[in-house]
């Protein structure tokens, strides 16, 4: 794993950036989607806000990159125009927290498919206790709440875990990340 970089943080940051930008954007979907769907408008589509923890694991692979990705976008994502406030931050470091869980419960060391996948399930799980209590999904119906979690937990898996790997990898196709762990781990896989 060795000690962080300054490539590591340069691409840590840009991600985070890139990232909050995405989510804002998300946002306005998830309002759209809200309003033909009800509260479940957003839980298609939760995913989505804990994909830059996977991307940025899967590619630096060290401890926090999950958690620090997701806060560093949080507080960007405030700063460039997130009504919410800096609430939203408290929200980015619960859903990096449960990213990152499951990175550490593997020593850091495996990022197939099914981890990936499984950190964004963490993040769904964490993210999702922490809105019961948050937006007062206790008024709804226990089949409803059930149901909104089990829509997060698929959306997590899919657009974080398997939509994150498939960009990653994109972007290990073009060379850029040839000197992260991710490339070398892809290059390895090919020989083999």
């Amino acid at each position: 794993m060795g000690a962080w970089k300054l490539r590591d943080i340069i691409v840590l940051s840009s991600l985070s950036v890139v990232f909050a930008v995405i989510y804002l954007v998300f946002l306005q979907i998830g309002n759209l989607l809200t309003g033909v769907m009800g509260p479940m408008g957003y839980e298609v589509i939760f995913g989505i806000w804990f994909i830059v923890s996977i991307i940025a694991a899967y590619i630096i692979r060290k401890p926090g990159a999950a958690f620090l990705s997701e806060t560093i976008a949080g507080i960007i994502e405030v700063l460039i125009g997130n009504t919410t406030g800096p609430i939203l931050i408290v929200s980015a470091m619960i859903q990096g927290l449960g990213a990152e869980m499951v990175f550490a419960a593997v020593r850091y060391r495996k990022y197939s498919l099914p981890v990936l996948m499984l950190s964004g399930i963490g993040a769904a799980v964490f993210s999702f206790a922490w809105g019961y209590f948050r937006s007062g999904f206790a008024a709804l119906s226990p089949e409803f709440v059930i149901a909104m979690l089990a829509v997060r937990i698929i959306s997590g898996a899919i657009l974080a875990g398997l939509l994150g790997k498939w960009i990653a990898d994109a972007l290990v196709r073009t060379g850029v990340l040839r000197s992260f762990p991710v490339a070398k781990a892809a290059a390895r896989s090919h020989k083999a």
